[in-house]
């Protein structure tokens, strides 16, 4: 070996090992997942908790910060927490303990801040310095027992202390509490329960261990959310949720109408959806007034203080705020869907998707397991008090030669065993006796102890041996902790009403809209803006420099505008939505998904009928109106290809000119009426493709305009009548060279 520290020895190649390398990467992945599953996303069942909050209540219980007791500062809190149980990030950990302090997200908070621990706005707490926490009466439940070997204990990451494996867990907290977490290929979403439903209904389990899930959702009707609000799901689907533990539940904000008199009236929001930030929900909510997509909506207000109130003003008094709201709800955070997904940790070791039930069970085999552990650490206890007990009262008995002994006798200890067959414990104490503890009324006292601790080693002993017992005793240490939090503690009461959506007429959004004439403009770099009124379709506009317009059309309000790209898909794009004509307007493609590669081949305002698409390549169909309408920014693929042109379907006929300048004239009825598709030929081309196409009345015959801004017309159609996908004539004298009808 070298001498040089600086040097290694090389690997030996006895030393080295191969294997496959997707095995390899597998193996090592799997290891990473299953940590993170584990150690990091995952609660247990037990205590509803997962790593790090467990270490930071436990890492609190040991700063000895007890909820009658002193502030501490979150940054030494989290450092503790850091330096002696978690080696993660201090910000990780002290966002994790802030969110155990905030009301409106925890049902029932764990944490008891001081200071700026965030808001339901979504503001982020103050830096850990200056805020301060200790525990609160519920995290102390939680932890009640940790020290009477209740748990297990394993080493900390570095070994120089113990943490639990999990605690005692006094009611149920991943119900009560919730969770929610992303693993590897796996994730967890438990909503917050109501604690007094929750324990009534562990009740009735230990009552009735083969309850059914109907009865225990009739016992739990659906989560409490700290944030209050309305769940309008129907009772079947609850239970449903329940008893799979999967499901989508709707929460819905709290509402009521204020009257203002004369007739007017706003509504007041006071209550919102769980995780739902109020500052973006206002956000959204003046998006919708801009954008103008609930109409019937005029004003959005944020009144909130201490609670919240935010005031939603209709644009008339006529409108009603069942259908106001019913609108609302579609378009906006006040109403929400919780997936619930009850996947936890069985045991801290495996992952399951757990019906209500399943998750109960779990908690009461812990309770069970608690009490047992705890049941056993105090018969010890007890016993090696008795056993000192016994020794004191000997040594009473015989106090005259048992003070000789110790007064003569080199080894007293040795000789007192001998002599009254004492134990060395028992000796023990009785050399450490105070000469105070001599006099006749501590030998009362220790005779009355005697027998308080033989009587309930006597009950501890039959309870033990008496499994319904057990049960008995657990279930009146969980009325004890719902008396203490159910109902009749401050907040303990029902937040979430549980209802069910009400059957609200459908509002035709668009009869909202007041009909007002525009004229739409878009310019050739795709700007688009709607100008009051119906203006000159000529007239001279304004536009950025280097751009200029384009097309140019009149419409109303209340139209839908279609927008045909060269992709073959149509847009849909509701006219009130488009800025004024006061400025250049804005990009049609924020509006739009339009690839940058793609450009707008037409756009019209919606009417019934049929429309002529077709492609370069002179392949087309007719498709109806309403098979164009898109419901999505993304629009609706109809032509199949390189779009070329789309028409409206008037007359009999239909003339189509290509590159070429020959043109064909043939019935409409031979083409074929679709939904989507590439169609069908309309006309050969050696070379070069469709150049253009218009719907004729065939006894009209064929108009253009030439250069000068002459109509000119062809009555006599008869030399370019043709089937389709023939190849056609050279168009008449006169035609536009660029092969185009208008």
């Amino acid at each position: 070996m070298s001498d040089d520290p600086n040097t290694s020895d090389p690997v030996q190649p006895d030393q080295t090992s191969s294997e496959p390398l997707s095995r390899a990467i597998g193996e090592r992945y799997l290891t990473y997942a299953l940590s993170t599953i584990m150690n990091r996303a995952l609660p247990d069942a037990r205590d509803g908790l997962k790593p790090v909050h467990r270490r930071i209540l436990f890492a609190m219980r040991e700063l000895r910060l007890s909820p009658s007791g002193a502030f501490r500062k979150s940054a030494k809190i989290s450092g503790d927490v850091m330096g002696n149980y978690h080696p993660h990030g201090d910000a990780a950990i002290y966002d994790a303990m802030a969110r155990l302090a905030q009301p409106f997200a925890m049902r029932y908070p764990l944490v008891d801040g001081q200071g700026n621990f965030g808001n339901i706005d979504g503001d982020n707490p103050a830096a850990s310095r200056y805020t301060e926490a200790r525990l609160t009466a519920a995290a102390e439940a939680l932890m009640e027992g940790l020290a009477e070997n209740a748990v297990d204990f394993r080493p900390n990451y570095d070994g120089t202390l113990e943490e639990p494996i999990v605690l005692p867990a006094a009611f149920p907290n991943l119900l009560c509490n919730g969770a929610s977490g992303i693993a590897v290929g796996m994730a967890t979403n438990v909503p917050p329960h109501n604690l007094h439903e929750v324990i009534d209904a562990c009740l009735h389990l230990i009552k009735a261990p083969d309850a059914r899930d109907e009865t225990l959702v009739s016992i739990i009707p659906g989560p409490d959310f700290p944030t209050g609000g309305v769940l309008v799901e129907s009772r079947e689907v609850i239970a449903e949720a329940y008893r799979t533990g999967r499901g989508s539940l709707r929460l819905r904000a709290r509402w009521s109408v204020e009257d203002l008199g004369r007739g007017n009236w706003q509504v007041v929001v006071t209550e919102i959806p769980y995780q739902v930030q109020k500052s973006k929900l206002i956000e959204r909510l003046a998006e919708v007034i801009q954008l103008k997509k609930v109409p019937i909506l005029a004003d959005v207000r944020d009144e909130s203080a201490e609670d919240i109130r935010i005031v939603l003003e209709p644009r008339t008094r006529a409108v009603d705020p069942e259908q106001l709201m019913a609108a609302l709800f579609r378009v906006s955070d006040l109403e929400v869907r919780f997936g619930l997904n009850m996947n936890v940790l069985i045991d801290g070791r495996v992952p399951k998707v757990c019906s209500l039930k399943e998750v109960l069970r779990a908690f009461l085999d812990h309770r069970r397991e608690v009490l047992l552990r705890r049941s056993n650490h105090r018969l010890d206890k007890i016993a090696a008090r008795l056993e000192v007990l016994e020794g004191y009262m000997i040594a009473f008995l015989n106090l005259d030669r048992v003070i000789e002994i110790i007064r003569h006798e080199d080894e007293p200890k040795a000789v007192m065993m001998a002599e009254f067959r004492l134990s060395e414990v028992q000796v023990e104490a009785i050399l450490n006796m105070r000469l105070r503890a001599l006099r006749r009324l501590e030998e009362m006292e220790l005779r009355t102890e005697h027998e308080t601790l033989t009587a309930e080693r006597a009950e501890l002993m039959a309870m033990l041996a008496d499994e319904s017992a057990q049960w008995g005793r657990i279930a009146g240490e969980l009325r004890e902790t719902r008396t203490k939090f159910g109902k009749s503690a401050p907040g303990g009461q029902r937040r979430t009403e549980i209802g069910e959506a009400g059957e609200v007429a459908e509002i035709d959004m668009d009869s909202m809209i007041e009909r007002e004439p525009v004229t739409v403009i878009l310019s050739k770099m795709g700007w688009i803006r709607a100008m009051k009124g119906h203006q000159p379709l000529d007239a001279e506009v304004k536009f950025k420099d280097g751009d200029g317009p384009f097309m140019a059309f009149h419409a109303e309000t209340t139209d839908k505008l279609m927008v045909f790209g060269a992709n073959g898909r149509f847009y849909t794009l509701p006219a009130n939505n488009l800025p004024g004509g006061r400025g250049m307007g804005e990009p049609l493609r924020l509006m739009i998904d339009l690839p940058n590669d793609a450009g707008v081949i037409a756009m019209f305002p919606w009417r019934e009928g049929r429309w002529l698409v077709a492609s370069k390549a002179g392949d087309g169909f007719i498709v109806p109106a309403a098979d164009i309408l898109a419901q999505t920014r993304a629009g609706k693929q109809v032509l199949n290809g390189d779009a070329a042109l789309c028409r409206p379907v008037t007359g009999d006929h239909l003339a189509v000119v290509g590159d070429n300048r020959k043109l064909l004239v043939f019935p409409l009825d031979e083409l074929p009426e679709m939904g989507r598709g590439k169609g069908v030929r309309l006309q050969k081309y050696k070379d070069g493709g469709l150049s253009d196409a218009i719907c004729i009345t065939l006894a009209e015959g064929l108009r253009w305009q030439e250069s000068g801004g002459r109509t000119r017309t062809e009555p006599d159609l008869t030399e370019w009548l043709g089937k389709r996908a023939g190849t056609g004539y050279m168009a008449p004298r006169g035609f536009p060279r660029d092969n185009k009808f208008n």
